[in-house]
């Protein structure tokens, strides 16, 4: 009978086939939390009990003294108008081991943690170039592939020097026809024996979008071998293959750079005929064809640092400085963070830059406990930068003409305009949400999917008959829980704690065990055309995106004590979370257009969703309270916005100024409330509070030390809100380069 079944299943493609490029992607990695979730009856025990470190005392005391020097010593404005990172700066990342975070002690590197690495990212994201010679060195490239891959002699050359900043990375993948279809590149290398008896490497390529190209000395370059005499002995055709190339090979070209938008070193690498050893392969010559294997095995873990650190402190940013100007800035006679609209915008910030933190520790932490979960770091990547870029927008809009207007008092312009890149690079979020995130989760964290699939490509009767009969016995146990969950709204899954929180616990369980009887529906009734129905891959990938972030959040308030003042945030949050898992599966059960199981799905299951909803999401009393947390000075306010982004100086412009003025107008709040209700009721009457002080004091409504206090706050507001001006000689350019040309090869 299963016999039977099998041969069906194959000649209907009932179920997605899977190509060479995409099961060397299934097998990287390591599946984590995202199998709990897939499983349908997650536990959260274990969930919880997932580290959610400090730093080391190494690692802070690099975050405290070089990193935070380097925010000093770095004038962002300048930097964004010349491009060039001066040579000082140069010079202090490689005095200071920026450039070796990733590398091991015993090569000259600091060997921090995955964490460390993330938190000196996060810390320098503002810094435009700069924060991008930080990143690059210390994420996927020559000093990580060397890491996991490399020879003894490779790394014994290669990494003491790329520690040092002697050799500056670019990895050169991208090219003008694989952009996020990596795996179609067209750069060549073709194997042969030299004049000299030693086997080589013919290259000829064009990449571009290649992040520091234009000042990098060491490529890792990606590109296809053949080897039509096989003399790497790995077959005519290898595959993709890793080699490095060094700056000065003949042949090869750099120098030239793109202008993306938030400048940044980045340009195209040009090779022809350039012929390097053999043994420049990363690994070896027998690591040739292995190549894509290495980039999916170093993506699964890698995705989780670099663009998330930068994505978490856009999200940080916006909070940062939104919550204190709120506050600063005053209309109609109140701070306009008491305008509702205003603090809704402000309450959404706080809430999910706690959460995107929260996130961005709890998967770092657990890529360092040797977890790879492809899934988690995808979706670290897509949501916390395209929240980031949405945070930033709400920032810009609260901070209104302040925001728009340019110069080195504007805080978020530079990072508003740079958000798009994050979005775009190493997958471009659409397709990482669309294809990726579901697409590589509901074959690889389901627990028998990837064992069906297996067993029907191999016509493995056995195998496919065990595979098959645990996945009817996972779907009908999902099925007869999801309708027990939903009827008591998941008062039956057990909650790890006994606190407020234990109700988002309980609601994550039943949210889980439907969306995992979802993916048997959609991996059985829409089957092999799910690669085709983004959109609704696309609502799968959101659902578990937001449990994801439900689970990092309830473990950042657990881990850090089950602050009561942290609750209103948590609350928030929690709520939101589940808000966004509901219309997830709204937007599911409104698209699943198969017979029979579409329709129940469009009508009945469409009404059940909407009377028995996961959330409804935060209330507006609820956003004022948590607007509250960044709205005044103190730990609170440092620990979910500002902390981790350095510490401004009072006479820094931009943020700094926004700060020291932030910090005397609330020192000075109350006797300024009295002052103003007195003006109000027509106790004083004066044009400003300025003007009104003097009477305060003849009528004692407030001491000469509070009027100073006043007079010095107020006077700090007004410099607080100004913007920049330039005179015509600095603000007009009359000339560009005439060199520019378009396609230039």
């Amino acid at each position: 009978m299963f016999s039977m079944i099998l041969n069906k299943l194959d000649k209907a493609k009932v179920l997605p086939r899977i190509s060479a490029t995409e099961r060397q992607a299934l097998n990287a990695g390591s599946v984590w939390i995202d199998g709990e979730l897939f499983s349908g009856n997650p536990n959260f025990r274990s969930m919880m009990a997932e580290a959610y470190p400090a730093l080391s005392a190494e690692e802070q005391a690099f975050l405290d003294g070089p990193a935070e020097e380097l925010l000093h010593r770095v004038d962002g404005w300048e930097l964004r108008n010349t491009r060039r990172v001066p040579e000082d700066i140069w010079s202090f990342l490689r005095e200071n081991g920026f450039f070796g975070l990733i590398i091991p002690k015993a090569y000259g590197g600091s060997g921090f943690s995955t964490l460390g690495r993330s938190a000196v990212m996060m810390k320098t994201a503002r810094l435009g170039p700069v924060g991008t010679l930080v990143v690059i060195p210390n994420t996927l490239g020559a000093a990580e592939l060397l890491i996991g891959y490399g020879t003894e002699a490779q790394k014994s050359r290669y990494l003491p020097k790329l520690a040092r900043g002697e050799y500056v990375p670019c990895f050169g993948l991208t090219e003008p026809t694989a952009g996020s279809d990596a795996a179609s590149i067209r750069a060549e290398g073709e194997v042969f024996r030299d004049d000299d008896g030693r086997i080589k490497l013919r290259l000829n390529f064009t990449k571009r979008y290649i992040t520091l190209a234009p000042v990098a000395n060491l490529v890792s370059l990606a590109c296809r071998v053949h080897d039509p005499e096989q003399l790497l002995g790995q077959g005519a055709d290898p595959g993709i293959t890793v080699v490095l190339l060094e700056k000065g090979t003949p042949g090869l070209r750099l120098g030239d750079h793109h202008l993306p938008i938030g400048p940044f070193d980045n340009g195209p690498i040009y090779g022809e005929n350039v012929i390097v050893p053999a043994d420049n392969i990363i690994g070896g010559p027998e690591k040739a064809g292995q190549g894509w294997r290495m980039l999916m095995e170093q993506l699964g873990g890698g995705r989780a640092v670099s663009l998330p650190a930068g994505g978490v402190a856009s999200a940080k940013a916006a909070a940062s400085a939104i919550g204190p100007y709120s506050m600063v800035r005053e209309q109609f006679g109140i701070p306009i963070g008491w305008i509702e609209g205003v603090t809704a915008k402000v309450a959404r910030t706080a809430a999910l830059a706690y959460v995107l933190e929260s996130s961005r520790i709890y998967v770092c932490a657990g890529v360092d406990a040797g977890h790879h979960p492809p899934v988690i770091s995808a979706i670290l990547k897509q949501q916390t930068t395209e929240l980031g870029q949405q945070l930033l927008i709400d920032g810009m809009d609260v901070m209104a003409g302040a925001g728009v207007m340019q110069g080195p008092n504007n805080i978020l312009g530079a990072g508003y305009i740079s958000a798009p890149v994050s979005v775009t690079v190493e997958g471009a979020n659409i397709l990482t949400r669309t294809l990726m995130i579901f697409g590589q989760g509901a074959v690889r964290c389901h627990p028998y999917a990837l064992d069906t699939l297996a067993a029907l490509e191999n016509k493995d009767v056995p195998a496919f008959r065990k595979a098959l009969l645990g996945w009817m016995g996972h779907s009908i146990a999902n099925f007869g829980r999801g309708i027990v969950r939903g009827a008591t709204r998941g008062a039956t899954v057990s909650a790890p704690v006994s606190d407020e929180t234990a109700s988002y616990f309980k609601k994550l369980g039943w949210a889980s065990t439907r969306f995992a009887f979802l993916t048997d529906l959609a991996m059985f009734c829409v089957g092999g055309k799910l690669k085709q129905r983004g959109q609704l891959s696309g609502r799968f990938a959101d659902a578990l995106s937001w449990m994801v972030f439900g689970v990092t959040t309830l473990r950042r308030f657990q881990a850090e004590g089950a602050k009561k003042e942290d609750l209103p945030v948590v609350h928030w949050a929690l709520k939101y979370c589940l808000l966004e898992v509901q219309r997830a599966f709204e937007g599911i059960y409104a698209n699943f257009d198969t017979p029979v199981i579409g329709w129940l799905l469009r009508y009945p299951g469409r009404f059940w969703l909407r009377i028995n909803p996961l959330s409804s999401g935060p209330s507006d009393i609820e956003d004022r309270r948590v607007a509250a947390t960044i709205q005044k000075p103190g730990e609170q306010y440092q620990r979910i916005a500002l902390g981790g982004l350095g510490s401004p100086g009072d006479d820094e412009p931009g943020i700094g100024r926004l700060l020291y003025a932030w910090r005397l107008i609330s020192a000075a709040s109350e006797p300024l409330m009295r002052v103003k209700k007195a003006m109000r009721h027509g106790q004083i009457k004066a044009p400003g509070v300025l003007e009104a002080l003097e009477p305060a004091i003849a009528d004692g409504l407030i001491t000469e030390s509070e009027a100073r206090a006043i007079r010095e706050a107020e006077t700090a507001r007004l410099a607080a809100i100004q913007v920049d001006v330039f005179d015509p000689e600095d603000y007009y350019r009359d000339s560009l380069a005439t060199s520019l040309t378009t396609g230039k090869t």
